[in-house]
């Protein structure tokens, strides 16, 4: 089985971006109120490196258990930490955990930009198409789906539900909408999740060579320096057992008419061309760990409700209208 610990770098990057285009002014004034408070920057401060209780809040700031209290609420309300029931020596305690290491707020602009996006959402229960090895295994928010180390769990109806998977070797696969106008001009392809090695328990060194695939072509590989655990994932549910994998590294495969990149870094010459993508087809993503690999640590995968980073996997297209050439970031 896998679950939380801390890595040998801590993973960076939790970043809450705040757009006018894609945030209303609810949430806008709701996290703008939030950050308005010593106390409550405070609190983040606090909550940097651990995970607290309210009480040891109040005694940490030195200020009334109610004034913490209503202090975290307002956090809370704006989406910046989450909280939790957890047992105490009487009865229960409400922990909290920060969400975020940034936030990044755009202000309005007149100014339009001729490139726009597609972003799809996908549930890492979603797949389509498994092959795996033990050890593996998935769970939901609330509990084991199947049997652990069993193949046959992964074509559980329950799948849907999975916000964390693991295996030692095999793969997964999605099958993401195409959702680009006709006269979309690629720039760029990117497909985005939370993931780890897979060791017995956890293993702050465990290296395993992640690969991914789309339509049927091996973009490249990364890999991963361990299966973290030791410190509990910002999102990782209270009844998942400290002792197991907690959560993973935000990881970035993207393509480009120069080839593929993970995180920036060049991994292969294949390029957006290549992929055969057509407007209202669907796109295939495999991710997985080869046999023949190098390092054959496995994977943990991460959902939007385990782990630190609140997403599922993500894919998203940049795009150009009206004939103009294609972008040559990376």
């Amino acid at each position: 089985m896998d679950s939380p610990t801390t890595p040998p770098e801590a993973p960076t990057g939790r970043v809450l971006n705040l757009t006018p285009k894609d945030v209303n002014l609810g949430m806008l004034a709701a996290v703008t109120k939030a950050l308005g408070s010593d106390k409550r920057l405070a609190i983040l401060h606090l909550l940097g490196a651990n995970t607290c209780s309210v009480l040891e809040i109040a005694e940490t700031l030195d200020i009334p258990q109610s004034t913490a209290t209503l202090h975290i609420n307002i956090l809370e309300k704006a989406g910046l930490i989450k909280t939790d029931l957890q047992p105490a020596k009487r009865g229960l305690q409400r922990v909290c955990a920060r969400l975020y290491d940034q936030v990044v707020i755009q202000l309005p602009t007149e100014r339009t930009s001729e490139e726009t996006a597609v972003e799809v959402s996908m549930p890492i229960g979603a797949f389509v198409d498994v092959e795996v090895a033990p050890t593996c295994g998935l769970a939901s928010e609330s509990g084991i789906i199947g049997h652990l180390d069993d193949p046959a769990a992964f074509y559980e109806p329950e799948r849907i539900q999975a916000q964390l998977l693991w295996f030692r070797r095999g793969y997964v696969e999605y099958r993401f909408p195409n959702r680009l106008p006709p006269d979309a001009i690629v720039d760029s392809l990117e497909v985005s999740f939370e993931i780890c090695s897979e060791a017995p328990l956890h293993h702050s060194d465990w290296p395993s060579d992640v690969t991914v695939w789309i339509n049927g072509r091996e973009v490249g590989a990364w890999t991963s320096p361990a299966d973290f655990g030791g410190e509990r994932g910002a999102l990782t549910p209270a009844w998942w057992d400290n002792s197991n994998s907690q959560y993973g590294l935000l990881k970035v495969w993207k393509l480009t008419a120069q080839g593929s990149f993970v995180d920036g870094r060049h991994v292969s010459n294949v390029t957006l061309d290549d992929l055969g993508l057509a407007a209202g087809a669907f796109i295939r993503v495999r991710i997985g760990v080869k046999e023949d690999a190098r390092n054959v640590g496995g994977l943990n995968l991460f959902g939007s409700k385990f782990g630190n980073y609140a997403q599922d996997i993500v894919l998203k297209q940049r795009f150009q209208r009206s004939g103009n050439s294609r972008a040559t970031q990376k």
